[in-house]
């Protein structure tokens, strides 16, 4: 027996000796390796400044190759330049110059994920989906999103010139945009449609964006809202926090709103709601879109799998990474991918997007309609004409209408949240 244990305790201390070998070796190994890289990049440097064409400064070849390497890795990593930081900044805030659309990179193509409402890209005709082939007759194949960012802002006042590929349609268009200073308003609208139905549509979510929605509910609560369409059509996301909290208006508290993951256990999360008195008594709808991105996914599907919101409209972009901004030294940073998130029922946002549960089509209501001789002889008197015997024919009148109501998707939600409450009455009524 005790030979049996001299055996075992020997041979797990032979194991613990190995392991403690290995470990430093494949350490070694790794950190050589690395050495070799560094060695072979500051090789190359050296050889770049003593032997190109033309002189170059250290800190260009520096920043192009950081450049680099962060596009290497997907499509939102990127290194910052201290102008380009710094207009990240201004960005979070809310207002910043330039066209109004929001990029990304996709299938290698420079891709609007949305332009933002009455801004100059929108004014033009800019669409979500629309792949910017060229900037002022440049080919963006090879660009980064840095790349692009500087291309497209400039003065305001100025113009660029931006060839788009619109794939739905084959079409290439050249469409000339006048830069403008762009101011974001978070919430473009709070006001009741019809019936006591509530409608908000949210442009972004920037800083202010939980605020004003928080305002925009306690208004419409006071003028006697019982449901609610929430818009998120061409909202392209922003900040990740602020949406959690926007979330959390409509969830009881406990509930998952998003889940991240990464390669480290710091950047594993589970995002709960906590407020003490959400709006939980309201049917609700959200509307979405392919320009729906970001910080919309998260709102769209926590709600969607917590079983609080209808999704209405057409699948989402499919935007579901988490980007850390890491600043440097000398005023560049790192907009680094570092975790995806995930829907409460653990579902993947990136690249797959928020599949609505009842699919419409965006659409232009008629609302014309054939004015009757009756009417037309009554205007003609009050009018001081003679009625025309010849004129027996109805003329076609087009009625001028709000947007909202001559906006499908909407006319669709506002239908349905009619027919919950129909269902919820005979509900009750069923019970007594």
């Amino acid at each position: 027996m005790r030979k049996k244990i001299l055996v075992w305790v020997l041979a797990l201390v032979f194991v613990s000796v190995l392991t403690k070998v290995a470990i430093p070796a494949l350490e070694r190994q790794k950190r050589d390796e690395i050495y070799k890289q560094i060695e072979l990049f500051s090789y190359t440097l050296s050889v770049v400044e003593s032997e190109y064409v033309k002189e170059v400064e250290t800190k260009d070849l520096i920043y192009g190759a950081l450049k680099g390497m962060l596009s290497s890795l997907d499509p939102h990593s990127q290194f910052l330049d201290p102008e380009t930081y710094g207009e990240l900044k201004v960005d979070t805030e809310g207002q910043f110059g330039g066209l109004g659309i929001e990029i990304t990179i996709r299938d290698g193509l420079l891709t609007v994920i949305t332009p933002l409402e009455d801004t100059p890209a929108w004014n033009q005709g800019i669409k979500a989906g629309d792949k910017i082939v060229k900037i002022d007759d440049e080919l963006t194949r090879d660009f980064t999103l840095t790349d692009a960012v500087k291309k497209l802002r400039g003065k305001p006042g100025t113009e660029v010139n931006v060839t788009i590929l619109r794939e739905k349609e084959q079409k290439l268009l050249d469409i000339k945009i006048v830069r403008e200073i762009i101011k974001v308003k978070e919430v473009k609208e709070a006001k009741i449609l019809e019936d006591n139905i509530g409608y908000i549509r949210l442009a972004a979510f920037s800083e202010r964006t939980a605020k004003e929605t928080k305002k925009a509910l306690a208004d419409l609560e006071k003028n006697g809202v019982d449901a609610l369409v929430l818009d998120l059509r061409n909202n392209p996301g922003g900040l990740l926090d602020v949406a959690e909290k926007v979330a959390e208006f409509f969830l009881e508290s406990g509930q998952t709103v998003v889940s991240t993951e990464g390669r480290r256990l710091l950047q594993n999360s589970v995002y709960k709601a906590k407020l003490k008195k959400p709006y939980l008594e309201w049917p609700m709808v959200v509307l979405v879109n392919e320009g729906s991105a970001s910080g919309s996914e998260i709102v769209a599907g926590a709600l969607q799998d917590n079983k609080r919101a209808i999704i209405m409209g057409t699948k989402t972009f499919g935007k579901g990474s988490v980007q850390t901004v890491l600043p440097l030294g000398d005023g560049s940073a790192l907009r680094l991918t570092t975790s995806e998130y995930f829907s409460p029922l653990g579902k993947t946002i990136n690249e797959v997007g928020i599949t609505p549960d009842v699919i419409v089509d965006e659409a232009e209501m008629s609302l014309s309609k054939k004015k009757s001789r009756i009417e037309k002889l009554f205007e003609d008197i009050q009018e001081g004409k003679l009625p025309d015997e010849e004129e027996d024919k109805d003329e076609e009148v087009v009625i001028k209408k709000p947007s909202w109501e001559t906006d499908y998707q909407i006319r669709r939600a506002l239908d349905l949240l009619k027919a919950i409450r129909v269902y919820n009455l005979q509900g009750m009524q069923a019970k007594k």
